[in-house]
């Protein structure tokens, strides 16, 4: 069982045992004996990074913790529940998941409308978090490009994931598609997201240096079939800004990293 440490007090938030996903009637297993096991660490939460070639089942592994998809065979866990059970998880996808009819305000306050939340309370909670992620004055545009710039449109993404206070945040490359400025500008929000809301994330990315900058934990898959073939413990301090990435350790696991994902290569 992959797991981050070995003090059995921690309560185990997420676990993924023995899973297996095949096609073709049996015929081909595209994730095989994949075990992962996340622990709740009070007052912090955990970022999980998971690293691996396109197609070994990276997203696979975020709809199965989000109870969106099941594997053929194996057991999901979150707060040791199947999942589905009225888990507090919200996922963050790479395309802009925002509905464009409505305003960033109507989008972000729309979990808690679901929830019966009256407007008047669930308006002034929303910009709230509107402010605070940074879109103050934005807030009666409609959540469209080109009226807001993809990483704004990422931020009203975010901005209502956390609005339900979700326990775990998944997040699948989120910021694939944004230029340099405004990906670093995204990795110190969710830095300051993880500090503040001790959230567990489990972020999928192919990008090695975003993934030492972001993770205390990273994970890489191999492909075919895919499972879980290194564990890089991250030691960097919790609270991190962009100076860190030309600190020698920094350097050095990026290094590492990038040589354990191009060995999984040679074991497909």
């Amino acid at each position: 069982m992959v797991k981050f440490n070995d003090d059995p007090i921690l309560p185990n938030i997420i676990e993924l045992r023995d899973i297996c996903q095949s096609y073709d009637n049996g015929k081909t297993n595209v994730i095989e004996k994949l075990d992962l096991l996340i622990e709740d660490k009070p007052l912090q939460g955990q970022f999980v990074v998971l690293l691996g070639m396109s197609g070994c089942g990276k997203s696979t592994v975020l709809r199965y913790i989000a109870g969106l998809q099941q594997p053929t065979s194996g057991t999901v866990l979150v707060n040791n529940k199947p999942t589905g059970h009225d888990n507090r998880v919200s996922m963050v996808f790479q395309q802009y998941s925002s509905l464009p009819w409505l305003s960033v305000l109507d989008n972000v306050a729309l979990g808690l409308k679901f929830k019966g939340v009256t407007k008047e309370e669930r308006n002034k909670k929303a910009l709230e978090m509107i402010e605070w992620v940074g879109l103050k004055g934005h807030e009666k545009k409609y959540a469209q490009y080109p009226i807001l710039s993809g990483g704004q449109l990422q931020r009203v993404a975010i901005a209502r994931s956390l609005m339900s206070n979700p326990e775990i945040l998944l997040m699948d490359e989120p910021f694939g598609a944004l230029d340099v400025e405004t990906r670093q500008s995204m990795q110190s929000l969710l830095q300051d997201i993880w500090s503040k809301f001790h959230t567990t994330i489990v972020f999928v990315t192919h990008d090695v240096a975003e993934a030492v900058y972001l993770a205390d934990d990273i994970y890489i898959l191999k492909k075919s079939p895919s499972h879980i073939v290194e564990h890089i413990a991250v030691d960097l301090p919790l609270n991190r800004t962009h100076e860190i990435k030309k600190s020698s350790r920094f350097i050095e696991l990026q290094r590492e990293v990038e040589e354990k994902l191009m060995d999984t290569l040679k074991k497909a």
